[in-house]
């Protein structure tokens, strides 16, 4: 398996690269605010499988083949782009499912698959992410053991690195919320929030 010297390298390098703040962290902050951090474990899911997927495709050389169609590329990231944006102007003027009702016992009306979804599209259309992956990854493989036993085992590790910076990042975004209602301020957290999504999606479509 995986030698203890290795993963002790292994483990803050990815910890590090999953703590940079970038669009998953960015919107698991933006959903913890919105719907809070249970509702938002959806999101997670879809986005620690768009992980996993492009982390091991990355190794197998799926990456290389498409980085010579960038109008595959180019696609995925308009796409979940613009829908992002349109999702952080509906939060902006305090419409659409994610958006913060007055009620404050209300909560926003927005289905599981609809997370799931998200989360998968905003990890598989991550530039950085791919980057990230087939730079970082293929050097912590050893030649001389079986591919398949070691991928399993630091994409287990990246996946929990990935899951705890996303609780990380979800839960300050809850703490600002209860933080802004205690206030009053409701409007202010949905165009706080809405601000962070248009954001994130001008950073996929452009990034």
């Amino acid at each position: 398996m995986i030698s203890l010297s290795l993963l002790s390298v292994f483990v803050p390098t990815f910890f590090m690269v999953s703590l940079t703040p970038g669009m998953c962290m960015t919107l698991s902050m933006t959903l913890g605010m919105t719907i809070g951090v249970r509702r938002a474990l959806w999101m997670m899911l879809g986005e620690l499988v768009g992980v996993g997927l492009v982390a091991v495709s990355a190794v197998v050389g799926v990456a290389t083949l498409m980085l010579r169609y960038p109008e595959v590329f180019a696609m995925f990231k308009w796409v979940g782009g613009a829908y992002l944006i349109y999702l952080g102007v509906m939060m902006w003027r305090s419409k659409g499912r994610l958006a913060i009702p007055e009620a404050s016992d209300a909560v926003p009306d927005v289905s599981r698959v609809q997370l799931i979804v998200q989360g998968f599209v905003t990890a598989v259309a991550n530039p950085k992410g791919w980057a990230f992956f087939i730079a970082l990854l293929p050097p912590f493989l050893e030649s001389g053991r079986p591919l398949a036993p070691q991928l399993v085992a630091l994409v287990g590790v990246i996946l929990t690195l990935e899951l705890t910076c996303l609780l990380i990042y979800a839960g300050g975004g809850r703490t600002a919320s209860r933080f802004l209602r205690r206030s009053g301020n409701v409007q202010l957290l949905n165009r706080i929030a809405g601000s962070l999504m248009v954001g994130v999606g001008i950073w996929l479509a452009l990034g």
